[in-house]
């Protein structure tokens, strides 16, 4: 699917298209991906990014990739038993 925005002339006069076309993929993969509507790989995956490198971008955005409470963490670990 292919999606036409029109954006001012000015806000895009010193990037190249594809530059342009790749951050509006990417903040929309952060937007959907940080509203749980879509899963971390497919977000990843509309981003253009292999799912490491999308992890890193979600941590520069302060977007948390674990979503677990310090309760939950504590909870996890007590079950561990390491042999």
């Amino acid at each position: 699917m292919q999606i036409a925005i029109d954006l001012p002339n000015d806000f895009v006069a010193f990037q190249a298209v594809p530059d342009i076309r790749q951050e509006v993929r990417t903040s929309y993969a952060l937007w959907l991906y940080q509203r749980e509507r879509v899963t971390l790989v497919k977000a990843a995956e509309l981003a253009g990014a292999n799912l490491y490198d999308f992890m890193s971008i979600c941590k520069t955005n302060q977007i948390p990739v674990i979503n677990i409470t310090r309760d939950e963490l504590l909870e996890e670990l007590a079950g561990f038993n390491p042999t």
